[in-house]
Order: C-alpha cells, then sequence, then structure tokens
C-alpha cells in the first residue's frame, strides 16, 4: 500500500462541556480548522447528534459529535494526538460530570451492531460495558476522562447515519471575551428571517411570547443556532439574522434534531419504561386536574395498565389541550416517561398529544314545552314539570339528553415553541421528513472562522 494512500475514519467525542463554561459543538469547529491543516478531506458535515434526552447524567442538551474523514495515512498519527490535545484542552475536566470520551474508528463504513447502539442510546440506557465490547470488536480505540461516560456518547455519534431522517444546524460562535455577557443579536432580523424562510427553518422564535430562541442563555461560546432543512436554507437564514457582536467562527452540522428520533411506539401501556420517551394509545380515565404550579395531570389506560400523563406549566396550548380532555377520549400520547418515586406514579412528561377520538359530553335536562318550547321546570321531587309560560303541567316527562359542542377537534397537538426539546419535531417539520439516509454531498462553504 503507498505510504500516502487515503484512509477513512470516524472520530466521535462527546461530554467535553459543563453547566459554567464549554460547548461540545465549539470544539469540534476548532477541531475541523485543525484537521485542515494536514489534509484532511471530510466527507460528511459534522454530525451533531442529540442521544436520549432522558438520562439523568447528561449536561444540557445531551449532543454528541462525530466527524467523518478521508486522510493520507501518514499523517494518521498527528491527527489522533492533534485530536486528543484539543479536547483536553477544552474540556472543562475539573467539573464533577464532566466525563468526556472519544472513539476513533478506522473503518470505510459503519457497521449495523454500531448502528443499532446508537439507536438504543437514542430512545434508552446504554452502558459503559456494551460501549466497551463493541469497541473492542471492531478494533477501535477510545479514550476517557473521569468516569468515561462519554465514550457511550462518542461511540452513538459514530453510529448515527440518520436512516430516517436528518435536519441541519448552523451555529455561530462567539468571541472568548464575550462569553458569559448578554448575547447581543437584532431580534427584528431573526422575526423577518423566521416569517421569511417558514417552513424551511424551525423554532427560531417563541410566537406564544414573542421571544427568540435561536440565542442560548448559558456561559457557553454559542451566539445563535438556526436550525433548518438544508445547509443552504441555514446559511441563506444566517445572511439574513443581523449580529450585533463578532462572530468568530461558524459551522453547518447534520443532525438528528426536530425530527422525533428519541421516541418508541408502544403497543401496549405495560411496555413503559422510565427513562424512555415513547408513544402510546389510551383512553382517558382520570379528567384532567390542574395540581400546585398550574401543571394539568390526567391518566389513560388500555386493556394491560394505567400511567398518568402531565402537560406543565411551560408547555403553553399542550397543557390547554391537556385541560379540554375528558373522561372517554381516545388520545395517543408522546412523551418522556419519568420514574416512579414515594410520592409521584410513573408518569408521562408530555411533549405532544394527538386526539384520535372525542366522546361524546350530554347534558341532562328537562324537555320543552310542547306548545310554547319554552324549557320546563321542576315543581318538586315526584310532582313533575310545568311551564312558567303557558302554565302547562307534565306528570309523566323526565330529563332529556342534550349533547353539548366540543371545542377540542380530532388532530395532533403539540408543546410550545419554547418548551420543546432538541429532538422533539415541531408541526412545521410535517411532511418535510427525509427519507433514505443522509445522502452525499456537501455545499462548497460549511464552515469559515470569518463573518460572510
Amino acid at each position: 500500500m503507498p505510504l500516502n494512500s487515503k484512509q477513512r475514519m470516524h472520530i466521535g467525542f462527546d461530554d467535553t462541556d459543563s453547566t459554567r463554561q464549554g460547548c461540545t459543538t465549539y470544539v469540534a469547529a476548532l477541531l475541523i480548522e485543525e484537521l485542515e491543516k494536514l489534509g484532511v478531506n471530510f466527507l460528511d458535515y459534522p454530525r451533531l447528534v442529540r442521544l436520549n434526552p432522558n438520562v439523568p447524567w447528561k449536561t444540557r442538551g445531551n449532543g454528541a459529535l462525530c466527524l467523518r474523514i478521508e486522510y493520507p495515512e501518514d499523517v494518521e498519527e498527528e491527527l489522533k494526538q492533534r485530536t486528543i490535545d484539543l479536547i483536553e484542552a477544552h474540556s472543562d475536566l475539573d467539573w464533577k460530570g464532566t466525563d468526556p470520551g472519544i472513539v476513533f474508528l478506522k473503518r470505510a463504513e459503519v457497521p449495523q451492531e454500531l448502528m443499532a447502539f446508537a439507536k438504543k442510546a437514542t430512545t434508552s440506557i446504554v452502558t459503559l460495558k456494551e460501549a466497551m465490547q463493541l469497541i473492542c470488536k471492531f478494533n477501535a480505540e477510545a479514550l476517557g476522562y473521569n468516569t468515561q461516560r462519554g465514550i457511550i456518547g462518542a461511540l452513538a455519534a459514530i453510529g448515527e447515519t440518520f436512516p430516517e431522517d436528518h435536519t441541519y444546524e448552523l451555529i455561530a460562535y462567539r468571541t472568548a471575551e464575550n462569553c458569559g455577557a448578554k448575547r447581543k443579536v437584532d431580534e427584528a432580523s431573526i422575526f423577518k428571517m423566521d416569517q421569511a424562510l417558514q417552513p424551511y427553518t424551525f423554532n427560531n422564535v417563541d410566537t406564544e411570547k414573542r421571544r427568540v430562541i435561536i440565542t442560548p442563555r448559558g456561559p457557553d461560546p454559542i451566539l445563535f443556532g438556526i436550525r433548518g432543512e438544508t445547509p443552504e436554507i441555514v446559511k441563506k437564514a444566517f445572511g439574513m439574522v443581523k449580529a450585533l457582536e463578532s462572530v468568530e467562527r461558524w459551522v453547518v452540522f447534520r443532525s438528528n434534531q426536530g425530527t422525533d428520533a428519541h421516541l418508541t411506539h408502544l403497543g401496549a401501556l405495560s411496555q413503559i419504561q422510565p427513562y424512555s420517551s415513547i408513544v402510546a394509545k389510551g383512553v382517558v380515565c382520570r379528567k384532567p386536574e390542574v395540581v400546585p404550579v398550574r401543571h394539568v395531570v390526567f391518566a389513560i389506560k388500555d386493556e394491560t395498565g394505567e400511567v398518568d400523563c402531565a402537560a406543565y406549566e411551560p408547555t403553553g396550548v399542550l397543557r390547554k389541550i391537556a385541560r379540554s380532555l375528558v373522561v372517554g377520549d381516545v388520545v395517543e400520547v408522546y412523551g418522556a416517561v419519568r420514574k416512579a418515586s414515594k410520592n409521584r406514579p410513573l408518569t408521562i412528561n408530555l411533549e405532544k398529544i394527538r386526539v384520535l377520538q372525542l366522546a361524546p359530553v350530554v347534558l341532562h335536562q328537562n324537555p320543552l314545552c310542547s306548545k310554547c318550547g319554552k324549557r320546563l321546570k321542576s315543581m318538586g321531587r315526584g310532582q313533575g314539570l310545568r311551564c312558567e309560560k303557558c302554565g302547562d303541567r307534565y306528570s309523566d316527562l323526565v330529563k332529556v339528553e342534550v349533547g353539548l359542542p366540543r371545542e377540542l377537534k380530532v388532530g395532533l397537538y403539540v408543546t410550545s415553541t419554547r418548551s420543546q426539546r432538541h429532538l422533539t419535531k415541531p408541526l412545521r417539520r410535517y411532511g418535510l421528513e427525509k427519507h433514505g439516509g443522509a445522502g452525499v454531498g456537501m455545499v462548497k462553504e460549511w464552515h469559515s472562522s470569518t463573518l460572510v
């Protein structure tokens, strides 16, 4: 084999940040530039893979990163060392709960077993032991820090090939001196962009509260992130947003955000497991009630069991829909399963409700007078009914059932934009799903260290 023959590698890494600083996507942005100096070619956009949002040890969005590259064989050891050095330098290793992991997989194609591992890591709980067994099986190299839990996410990012759907996100980063300060972006330009490019970008603004949501509020280096259907559309949106502070660099990522990749469809309520995100069908069996802090809780059942469902106050429109349900309504619920505790039963924290069938709501009323049409009134227990207008009396009539109209309609209802998780598919994306994998081809300019 010639010394400079081209080799292929997948580099996965995860959990470099903490609640006080850092961002793993920013590490990816820096690493892209570092590897390009070695003559590395990128086979795809960097992958931003959101994993199971319910794991109790996640930092913020539980995102792992993967770079798929082609490189001259003689730079292999150097590119690995530069990757390790850069990730170590930008990881908050002194912070409890920051447990970075790096995985190098030298292979042209992603094995099916790694794809299955990635799916499991997105929908349920996986262990470090499972990850290490696969790393050994496929002769990958792994490096972990502290508890080494980041190795799980690193391997899952490599295994994620987006076989069902994917989106894109362009993330713009701040200069170091601005990190920690309030982000400066012209909000009017964001609303204008959102209006002009809908439905091809999503989760830019909260229309209910008239609030921008592309700018995070933490101390991380992200200035803003724009999510959309294609690299071209997120770049166009980037050009429409007016930053009022310096942009250090930007990168386009391919992602599973906004795809509902975390949801598992269940055939029965008895199959529900804590820490998973599920779709389940049932009949409302306990009327909604408002509990402290204005959350709405109701219960559904099927032939196998019963479970509580909760729509929290920040879910906005979903909370209103939950309050409108009545016993007997048939629904499909989407959400994260919170494990039972001493004071709370197993509960589905709702992300969506699909109303499948409405139960009739009836009111028992006195009948109308046969002469004048006015509603009759009772004369007392066992004494019959009387018309106050014409005076006629009726001893043999009883109350009748009157159907009441329902304001609630059959259909799908999604939590308000401000409370949607990274993986939750918003209404705007329905009908725009991509099928058949992530495809090939990249736009010419997909990252830069200067504002274009």
